[in-house]
């Protein structure tokens, strides 16, 4: 990765020291301020307001006492669009393609909802009688062998207005070859479309495959209004409130961009908040010099798992964001299981433990939550084990009781089982654990990587509380747990980098490959990148460029991105870098088969200066021992009941040991440390659990 100056454009910049983040999730919205002036932060968790996130950005303001006058910098990650496109609560939209090619959207890669049986559904993004197919045709290398007929365009266009679209996606077969006839018709739709939403394939995703290309310029129209209704609300409200800059908005690359611009390319918004969470963990793991981490989110409905090596994390252009919705820009490569601390565990008809994906939500939620929840989850077993805090049990009065759920646990998981209600729910968290094993394993073993060689970054609400067993059973030697997990997403916007990512089409065997042409791309990736960050009223510190490439064995259909030095590699030390890659993921050596270059790829990262992560734990209230910070003696269960202390995160001592079976609360979680296994506290207040068999 190499670095140059950054650019005239940023140097002028005043230094920013009120920098807010704030993260809209599922269920509450969390704010983080740093003032470097005072030395102090400010924390705040409201709930969310689905119907208008922008009522829960500002009572964070308000909870946390702020002053938008006085801030420098609000970031901001929002899951409008996420909810959008799984709610499928979109824009109406229309699309204009290449004749015969209307129904590529809908056909997809000839993939079924479930992999066994002939069942299920979908629905795509853009209904069949909103797509229109005119004559117009490229071939492969980006020949015109039929003329955009532009009397047919406007025709279609006058049609999809008035069928009441509000949006339009132009999608041309082979756009990314030449993107000629897009351009032209995108000049004649702003001649006709009455506003600017208006998305052309090439100019989001410049690559080859018509249905990934397709779906995600329909997923980016769709919710682009959505999103520019939203941000431009939220900013005139900011505004109102004296707030003087610009907004930035998290992308789902890790990056951020200006909320003057964001809605132009809203498909990138998708999955901001866990990239915000990622990005949270690859700062912290750099300052903590831990920087291979495996990123282990666990909330009320799901948990999330992400790859970070040498403090980068994982990056992939293939995300499919449920079936048959792949959307093809750069972001955060996030995997997800359905195991949250809602999850219902049930036995199943084969007599079988079963923990969701089904989740008892926020309302009426787990049974502890004491509002007439009555099905057995997670979060319920670990109240019966002991690891959750029984004094606080319900979340309105009078509530369920500790008994009430025993015996919910014993009626409907013991007993079928032969287990009382301390086993079956032991049996659960079991279960859960395995299966977010699995999900750890998914962005690990399965792509060659040992995950021995890293540590576990546990954060979400729930996640201290597994985060041991997990890594157990993956022989996973080390835990950080940062110090404040439950607004771990929000610290991500606080610490994000600027970034753009760039995907260029080049598609033929590495042999025949122009290296000039190659090189020219990336020099223009590079150059574009540099203009955008330069567009940016945020203090940058320098900018780093890194290139890959995207590669396959001729015939094969899946690619191997291939991480590169510069921007101007050589025939050779492209085809070694991709057999060195191709061995390390699958070792196999295939030296008889040529090889194919795909796509090339930038990504150029504006990264802004330090932010001090020790001030999120207050100083005055450490106290001076470890048994000052105790708060009681609790009996767990482990491999039995035990006998164990109970601390409270604010006021262990810096220097403090804690040698498990012991338990850490605080505001935003619960931390379980194991029997044998020791913690300590590093410079930032993070915890780091040592795992006492770890290999």
């Amino acid at each position: 990765m190499s670095q140059i100056p950054s650019p005239a454009a940023n140097t002028q910049t005043p230094p920013q020291s009120q920098v807010a983040g704030i993260d809209v999730g599922g269920t509450f919205t969390d704010l983080v301020l740093f003032d470097s002036r005072s030395g102090r932060v400010r924390l705040a968790k409201t709930a969310t307001t689905p119907d208008n996130q922008a009522t829960g950005v500002l009572a964070a303001l308000d909870a946390a006492e702020t002053d938008a006058s006085a801030l420098d910098l609000i970031v901001h990650g929002t899951t409008t669009t996420t909810n959008a496109v799984l709610e499928r609560n979109l824009c109406r939209t229309g699309l204009v393609t290449t004749m015969g090619f209307r129904d590529v959207l809908e056909l997809g890669r000839r993939t079924r909802p479930n992999a066994y049986g002939m069942t299920g559904t979908f629905e795509p993004i853009i209904p069949r009688d909103l797509r229109i197919e005119i004559p117009e045709r490229l071939d492969a290398a980006g020949n015109v062998i039929v003329p955009l007929d532009e009397e047919r365009l406007r025709t279609a266009l006058r049609h999809l207005l008035e069928c009441g679209c509000e949006t339009l996606v132009i999608h041309f077969l082979h756009a990314y070859a030449n993107p000629a006839h897009e351009r032209r018709a995108g000049e004649i739709a702003a001649e006709i479309w009455p506003n600017g939403n208006i998305t052309l394939g090439h100019a989001l995703l410049s690559e080859s495959r018509e249905f990934e290309r397709g779906v995600t310029a329909a997923v980016n129209a769709s919710v682009q209004p959505l999103l520019a209704r939203y941000i431009d609300s939220l900013a005139d409200q900011l505004a109102e409130r004296g707030y003087r800059h610009d907004v930035l908005v998290m992308n789902g690359n890790g990056g951020m961009v200006s909320a003057r611009l964001v809605a132009r390319e809203a498909a990138k918004t998708v999955m901001s908040g866990p990239a915000s969470g990622v990005m949270a963990a690859a700062y912290t793991g750099r300052r903590a010099k831990i920087p291979n981490l495996i990123t282990y989110d666990m909330g009320g409905t799901s948990t999330d798992v992400a790859l970070i090596r040498d403090a980068e994390p994982a990056v992939s252009n293939e995300i499919e964001i449920e079936y048959a919705l792949p959307i093809h820009v750069p972001m955060v490569d996030v995997r997800t299981v359905g195991a949250g601390g809602g999850s219902i565990a049930r036995v199943n008809s084969a007599g079988l433990l079963q923990i969701g994906p089904d989740s008892a939500g926020a309302s009426p939620g787990p049974i502890c939550y004491g509002r007439g929840g009555t099905q057995p989850t997670i979060s319920d077993a670990n109240m019966i084990l002991g690891r959750l805090n029984p004094s606080k049990l319900s979340s309105v009065p009078g509530g369920a009781s500790i008994d009430d759920i025993r015996a919910i646990f014993e009626e409907k998981i013991g007993t079928p089982l032969g287990l009382d209600a301390t086993e079956a729910a032991a049996a659960v968290v079991r279960v859960a654990t395995a299966r977010m094993a699995g999900a750890v394993r998914m962005v690990s073993v399965s792509l060659g990587e040992d995950p021995r060689d890293f540590a576990l970054f546990s954060f979400g609400g729930a996640g201290p509380l597994h985060a041991s067993a997990i890594a157990r059973e993956l022989n996973i030697p080390r835990v950080l747990t940062p110090s404040r997990p439950g607004i771990t997403n929000a610290l991500g916007c606080v610490v994000a980098d600027l970034r753009h990512d760039f995907v260029n089409t080049v598609n033929r065997p590495l042999d025949d490959v122009d290296m000039d042409a190659v090189h020219a791309l990336f020099a223009g990736q590079s150059e574009e990148g540099r203009r955008l960050i330069g567009k940016e009223a945020v203090e940058i510190q320098e900018i780093r460029k890194s290139f890959s490439v995207d590669m396959q064995f001729i015939g094969q259909t899946h690619l191997l991105r291939v991480a590169i030095s510069g921007p101007t590699p050589t025939r050779a030390e492209l085809q070694r870098a991709f057999e060195e890659a191709y061995f390390a993921r699958f070792h196999v050596d295939l030296p008889q088969i040529r090889a194919n270059l795909v796509n090339v790829n930038a990504s150029i990262i504006g990264r802004r200066g330090e932010i001090d992560l020790s001030m999120l734990i207050d100083p005055d209230g450490r106290r001076s021992t470890l048994e000052d910070a105790q708060t009681e003696i609790r009996r767990v269960w482990f491999d039995g009941w035990r006998e164990t202390p109970v601390y409270w995160r604010d006021h262990l001592p810096a220097d403090a040991t804690i040698t498990g079976p012991a338990i850490i609360e605080q505001m935003d979680t619960t931390i379980v440390i194991e029997p044998g296994d020791r913690a300590g506290q590093d410079a930032d207040g993070n915890i780091i659990i040592e795992l006492r068999d770890a290999a």
